[in-house]
């Protein structure tokens, strides 16, 4: 379950990534920049790849500067570190792939922003379920993350 669970937040951490920088350049003049293949911006598939990569090593980074390793109780850092995960991949499709959703706001707020932020909510309780080992009170959790 450890694998499956690393596995998930580094494809997902690397998605994160590349659509950060394949956002940044779609706002740009330069055309080449804004090819696509399959509605797939070239850039996208190119910066997916080189994330998946150096995604291990960001994940390891986040976890030496919150001091993951030395907390007590990881619970608590690693469901905000899964719920920022799932909010970002989330607000990543809405700027790459669906930027027409951008438009629509909720009294100032972008809709987009909302509705990421409710389903990384749920998301990480379903995701706490499934790789969240079931402990007894006495024990202390083993979280990898």
């Amino acid at each position: 379950m450890y694998k499956a669970n690393q596995l998930i937040q580094n494809i997902l951490l690397a998605f994160v990534m590349s659509c950060s920088i394949t956002s940044i350049f779609k706002a740009t003049s330069y055309t080449w920049l804004k090819a696509e293949v399959i509605h797939i911006p070239l850039l996208f598939i190119v910066m997916f790849g080189l994330s998946l990569f150096i995604v291990e090593d960001v994940r390891d980074s986040f976890k030496k500067v919150l001091k993951f390793e030395s907390r007590k109780d990881k619970r608590p850092i690693w469901q905000v570190g899964v719920g920022m995960i799932f909010y970002f991949t989330q607000v990543g499709i809405v700027e790459v792939f669906a930027r027409s959703l951008m438009v629509h706001d909720l009294g100032g707020m972008p809709l987009y922003l909302v509705f990421a932020f409710m389903n990384a909510f749920l998301l990480t309780v379903i995701y706490e379920e499934i790789f969240y080992p079931k402990l007894s009170k006495t024990q202390s959790p083993k979280i990898h993350g």
